[in-house]
C-alpha cells in the first residue's frame, strides 16, 4: 500500500510532541494501529504519551521496551491504549505471537520500532516517522504522518484536526 495522504510537522520540544501525539489521538477509533519509527531517543514514547492522552487515558505511559506490550485502559469505556515496542522482534511472527488481533477492533494499538512487522495488523494505518535534527543541541524533530487506507487519509486531510 502506498500512502494517500501525508502531514509533516516541525516539533520543537517534548511538549510539542506530546500536542502533537494528542491530536493523533483524538482523531483515532478503535482497531486503528498506529506505527512508529526514528532512531532511540526521537521521541516515540513521548509522542505515545501525547496519544493515550488524546484517547483520554489517565494513567502513565512508560516505554514498554522490557515488557513489549503494554495495555492501558481507559477507565471510563472508552478505547484503550495497547502499546508496543518492537525493538527487540525479530519477525511479525513474534508480533504475533503476542495475539495482538484479539484487543484490535476495541482499541488503539501503537506500534514502536514496528516497520516491516506491523503492517499486517490492519488494512488502514498510520505511519509515523520521527527525524531528529543531525545536530547533537538542536532537540527540534520533524514529524511525518503517513496515512495507509482511506481511513486515515480523510482523517489527515481534517486541517482543523491538527495542530499549526
Amino acid at each position: 500500500m502506498t500512502a494517500l495522504t501525508t502531514r509533516r510537522f516541525a516539533v520543537p520540544t517534548a511538549a510539542s510532541m506530546r500536542e502533537l501525539g494528542s491530536a493523533v489521538g483524538r482523531a483515532c477509533s478503535g482497531g486503528d494501529v498506529i506505527v512508529l519509527t526514528g532512531e532511540l531517543g526521537a521521541g516515540k514514547t513521548t509522542f505515545t504519551q501525547g496519544v493515550a492522552q488524546g484517547l483520554g487515558i489517565d494513567e502513565a505511559v512508560t516505554s514498554p521496551t522490557f515488557v513489549i506490550a503494554r495495555v492501558h485502559r481507559h477507565a471510563s469505556g472508552g478505547h484503550d491504549l495497547v502499546h508496543v515496542d518492537a525493538y527487540r522482534l525479530g519477525s511479525a511472527l513474534e508480533l504475533d505471537d503476542l495475539d495482538l488481533e484479539a484487543d484490535l477492533d476495541t482499541s488503539v494499538v501503537v506500534v514502536e520500532w514496528g516497520g516491516g512487522l506491523a503492517e499486517h495488523l490492519s488494512p488502514t494505518l498510520l505511519d509515523v516517522d520521527i527525524d531528529r535534527s543531525d545536530h547533537e543541541d538542536d532537540e527540534e524533530r520533524t514529524v511525518t504522518l503517513a496515512a495507509r487506507g482511506t481511513g486515515w487519509s480523510a482523517r489527515l486531510g481534517d486541517d482543523a484536526a491538527w495542530p499549526t
